[in-house]
């Protein structure tokens, strides 16, 4: 009896959380609203007297030590370095299932957002360029060619069903594409320090131990959590940035299932005949013991059908939009507006991000893709055309997340950190208002709702 009771507190506990999830992910922009409300509240901090004790927070010391052992690091550090590794996890995740099942799947469909991908971010990267040649600021030419996947697609959201599916999907997969050159371009061109090579081989070894357990197709979630922590160490005591660890680890998620599909169908079956057979007509299934039992065991084999990137992706993704992306937010968007921004004029940095963004993006992706299609290698989806193709990528300007990540990573002089921040979040919200009223115009007008008539109106006619 007991121990039926407790599979009905967890039945109950898990439709409690299922509604939940709902609710925070009831429409995409959620996340998007919250990141703004928490970026003006990390603004406002910086600029105000009375939370000026708020932004010196993130320097205090946070260290972790067990025993010998001792791990020293501030507040601002377990940000950028531990939770966003959680971050590029999801992120890697993601990556992964549009390689296996997704827009990246095949060679055709990944074809037009890579060449898209590759125009939005060379064109920034090579405006940046001739702004900032020469200068303090040029390390900073990766700081364009990010595209806040968040932001954008909630920006499209906003237009609802008018927006073609295929405009979405081109707009999602174009962004997966951008994440993974902005992770090349992480680990390549902007190491956290000096390389050290015996924490690399520390890190292959734990990467080789994964790669068995995914070949093995095992789905215990704590056979790659687990390395993944000693992973995440050794990448950052590597030199490498540490955030790269967490797209390492998604990449060694198994993405099969572990049971085929006829085993899988032949014990739904015997769980619902079972099901059936316990009725006796009862009208409340959960005051059937037995039925109970059945739901109980067939969670668990639906559960075990569900490969584990879908799990964990799943279970993670809240909280990256809802606590992680914001903690980030509320770390890193916090900028001393000291005068007038603009000043004489804007500076090479500023005049970098901005121009790259907001132009160098939209006429990349429009370029780049017109070359695909004109070389015929691509084609764009019939219901879309090129001033919404422009449009899309005048969103794809929005930089935010991954802008000011990199632009904490290229330059070691706070101020001029600041002044790439306060660029990124002005070129941003232009990017986000401008792209969403240009793309409401590509779509024309709306088709009208028919209105029908009542039946009582017609049988009065």
């Amino acid at each position: 009896m007991g121990n039926i009771l407790s599979r009905e507190k967890v039945l109950r506990r898990r439709g409690i959380e299922n509604v939940f999830s709902m609710l925070l992910g009831k429409t995409s922009t959620a996340g998007g609203i919250i990141l703004i409300l928490v970026t003006i509240f990390a603004l406002i901090s910086a600029n105000s007297q009375f939370f000026s004790s708020i932004p010196g927070i993130w320097d205090l010391k946070a260290d972790f030590a067990i025993g010998n052992f001792k791990l020293e690091m501030t507040l601002l550090h377990w940000v950028n370095d531990a939770l966003m590794a959680i971050f590029f996890f999801v992120v890697g995740l993601e990556i992964k299932r549009e390689m296996v099942v997704g827009e990246l799947s095949t060679l055709k469909k990944a074809t037009l957002p890579i060449f898209a991908a590759i125009g939005g971010m060379l064109t920034p990267a090579l405006i940046f360029n001739f702004f900032n040649a020469g200068t303090v600021s040029q390390n900073g030419w990766g700081i364009p060619m990010a595209t806040d996947i968040a932001f954008s697609l909630g920006v499209i959201a906003l237009l609802g069903r008018s927006v073609p599916m295929s405009l979405k999907i081109f707009l999602t997969a174009l962004a997966i594409v951008d994440d993974i050159g902005a992770i090349i371009v992480l680990a390549v061109f902007y190491p956290s320090h000096e390389l050290h090579p015996e924490f690399l081989a520390y890190s292959i070894a734990i990467v080789a131990l994964l790669v068995t357990f995914n070949r093995m197709n095992l789905h215990n979630a704590a056979l790659y959590l687990i390395p993944g922590l000693f992973l995440w160490y050794f990448v950052y005591q590597s030199g490498v940035h540490a955030t790269i660890s967490g797209v390492i680890l998604a990449m060694c998620i198994p993405s099969k299932s572990p049971i085929n599909e006829v085993r899988f169908y032949v014990r739904s079956k015997y769980y619902l005949e079972k099901f059936k057979q316990a009725s006796n007509n009862e009208v409340s299934i959960l005051a059937n013991r037995k039925q109970l039992n059945i739901i109980h065991n067939l969670h668990n084999h639906l559960r075990q059908m569900n490969p584990l990137i879908n799990r964990l992706e799943h279970t993670i993704n809240p909280y990256i939009t809802f606590s992680i992306m914001p903690i980030f937010a509320l770390a890193n968007a916090g900028v001393v507006l000291a005068g007038n921004p603009i000043g004489d004029g804007l500076s090479p940095l500023s005049a970098g991000i901005f121009f790259g963004l907001l132009f160098g993006k939209p006429i990349g992706i429009t370029l780049f893709t017109f070359i695909a299609c004109k070389l015929k290698i691509a084609e764009i989806p019939s219901d879309i055309k090129w001033k919404q193709i422009f449009s899309v990528g005048i969103i794809a300007g929005i930089g935010f997340t991954m802008s000011i990540f990199i632009d904490s990573l290229a330059f070691s002089n706070e101020a001029i950190i600041d002044e790439g921040k306060m660029a990124i979040i002005i070129t941003s919200a232009v990017a986000a208002v401008a792209g969403l009223i240009s793309l409401r115009l590509s779509l024309g007008k709306p088709a009208k709702k028919i209105k029908y008539k009542k039946l009582s109106e017609l049988r009065n006619k």
